[in-house]
């Protein structure tokens, strides 16, 4: 089952320093987080803020480049988190010809903000992503953790976006 979710942030993880972009949607039952690069993070916030690069970035040229072929972006599907790799599809429409293009998280997102098309994320990527972050901070795998720590995740404010500085 695919949940249609937004960006809601850009933050860095204040232990190592990396872009996070959080997913949310939008009745604020699912929240998330995904470990980016700092260019893709860059231009994630640089469309949130409505602030246009002096030269077109590599997501922008992928916009112009798809304008211009009459290739119009319908969707990002986050399909599956497989070894801490999570991968998406950009579906495009061109003519009657519809694409599914393989890509990371992080260019789909950009690519999605710059052309205004819906994310969707598939509900066992979320489940998968709450259980690596559990293991991985070593919370025990008991319900009411999971729960706490979902919990955690649904009440990132844009204050906190604010933070951690890149």
């Amino acid at each position: 089952m695919f949940i249609e979710m937004r960006v809601v942030g850009v933050m860095i993880d204040p232990v190592n320093s990396t872009p996070i972009v959080i997913l949310r949607d939008s009745e604020n039952k699912y929240t998330l987080p995904i470990w980016i690069g700092v260019t893709e993070a860059s231009s994630i916030m640089m469309e949130l803020e409505g602030i246009k690069a002096p030269r077109p970035n590599t997501h922008d040229l992928i916009r112009s480049i798809l304008d211009t072929m009459g290739i119009r972006p319908t969707k990002v599907e986050i399909m599956e988190l497989k070894d801490n790799t999570y991968y998406a599809v950009l579906s495009l429409k061109a003519g009657a010809r519809e694409l599914r293009i393989d890509t990371r998280p992080s260019d789909a997102i950009a690519v999605a903000l710059k052309t205004a098309v819906a994310i969707y994320v598939e509900k066992t990527v979320i489940d998968k992503s709450l259980e690596s972050i559990i293991a991985a901070t070593g919370i025990a795998d008991t319900e009411d953790k999971k729960k706490k720590y979902d919990e955690i995740l649904k009440q990132f404010t844009h204050a906190d976006f604010g933070k951690y500085k890149m």
